[in-house]
């Protein structure tokens, strides 16, 4: 094996929180490594962007190099969600929101953003080796020690002074050093590919809002649809095992991934309308169990980003705000350490962080419990709390002012009650 490369940081992973940290690490001048098992661009889901991103991504300096390739890849405009249940429809504009900040955002093919992304960070300086792969690592030495497959398969070694895992659903971390926690959500299943919607201009839809529909028979189940702005878009449905179990025949090819898909589809009237020109010209991939949690998210000498750490749930889009959030929390804190400076990285870095998490958490919950459902579909919501939902909705799940924040479970079952009960709702927020 050749001698061992020292650089400051090595970064594994190069999707959005590998390479926002990336950037800001480099605008610091810090050496930066990121290591990167797939090569770019490549496919990946949670293409529904959140307004809260937007402050990230200018952050790190990325957001210039997202505004300049809108058109080019086709990246839709996105105002808010919108909700649809049988006959029952609702909307959020997230430029009416409680939380100062941006209100619009974009839809995007992940491949396409992610690789934008990774080529600025590379522009900034950030050494990205694609078709690496970390087989090994060390963290009980002062420096992470790393050891590395490289395209040809050959074994290298790299040293860092710090190392973050931005693996995402890879958790690389999280299984070579045995920091894996189990979820304490049910496990469920995703069933999604991109399509050709054949949505015309005369159908009740907003393609500047994704859409999430519940399933009429069974509201644990829901589907999205997030529109491109070329006529394409990212569809697919969630649910537990049971509800897929449901429409399987015995037919097997009938219950490959497409032909599953598109029953389960023409099971909501509503939706099937919808997409009734659709073109199913991708394949149909499925994702089981994805869910995960960790024992802590840093070491001394290392720390977890985004979903390498913890992913809660697609219904709300917040994977990538979640990445983007950790990075810019966790840059600073990383500077300080480089510099000789101490860190609680408890203190400074897990507790934030998971401030945040845990209340994308309470709304995950509520929405499969039902009582986040009643509140989005209720006729009974006044302004003053729609513009805090809205909030939370838009990502902005780190302001504390925002009254619905603290004890989020809570508040939000209670405003469920009044929804249903159709009472003034401020009376909810002093309980």
């Amino acid at each position: 094996m050749n001698k061992i490369e020292q650089v400051d940081v090595v970064i594994i992973g190069a999707g959005p929180s590998g390479s926002s940290a990336a950037a800001l690490l480099r605008k610091k001048g810090y050496v930066v490594t990121i290591i990167e098992k797939q090569y770019f661009p490549r496919f990946s889901i949670g293409e529904s962007l959140l307004p809260q991103c937007m402050v990230f991504l200018e952050e790190a300096g990325l957001l210039d190099a997202v505004r300049e390739h809108v058109q080019a890849y086709a990246f839709q405009f996105k105002n808010g969600a919108a909700f649809l249940c049988g006959h029952k429809r609702s909307h959020y504009n997230f430029t009416e929101k409680f939380t100062e900040g941006p209100g619009t955002t974009w839809q995007v093919r992940r491949a396409d953003f992610d690789n934008l992304l990774a080529q600025q960070a590379q522009a900034y300086g950030a050494d990205i080796r694609f078709g690496h792969e970390v087989i090994a690592v060390n963290v009980d030495v002062q420096q992470p020690l790393l050891t590395v497959l490289d395209e040809h398969q050959q074994q290298y070694q790299i040293q860092a002074k710090f190392l973050l895992d931005a693996s995402g659903f890879g958790r690389i971390l999280p299984k070579l050093l045995d920091l894996e926690s189990p979820s304490d959500f049910p496990v469920r299943r995703a069933l999604f590919t991109h399509i050709e919607d054949g949505i015309n201009d005369q159908a009740d839809f907003d393609r500047e809002k994704i859409l999430i529909t519940v399933h009429e028979k069974d509201r644990r189940a829901w589907y999205w649809l997030i529109p491109f702005a070329d006529g394409r878009a990212s569809f697919g449905v969630v649910a537990e095992q049971d509800f897929f179990d449901h429409y399987h025949v015995q037919d097997a090819t009938q219950n490959e991934p497409e032909a599953l898909l598109k029953r389960i589809l023409a099971d909501d009237p509503s939706l099937s309308k919808l997409l009734a020109q659709a073109k199913f010209d991708t394949p149909v991939r499925t994702l089981v169990g994805y869910s995960a949690n960790v024992k802590h998210l840093a070491g001394s000498n290392y720390a977890l980003l985004g979903n390498a750490g913890e992913f809660l749930d697609p219904v709300f889009s917040s994977g990538v705000t979640i990445a983007l959030k950790s990075s810019s929390l966790a840059v600073p804190l990383l500077d300080r350490v480089l510099q000789g400076g101490h860190v609680d990285w408890m203190q400074a870095y897990e507790m934030p962080l998971r401030k945040g998490i845990n209340v994308f958490r309470a709304y995950v919950e509520s929405w499969y419990e039902g009582e986040f459902q009643d509140v989005v579909f209720s006729s009974n919501q006044n302004e003053s709390i729609r513009r805090m939902i809205s909030s939370l909705l838009a990502g902005y799940a780190w302001d504390d002012q925002n009254p619905i924040h603290k004890n989020a479970k809570r508040r939000l079952g209670t405003l469920a009650e009044y929804c249903r009960e159709g009472l003034a709702q401020e009376q909810a927020l002093e309980i």
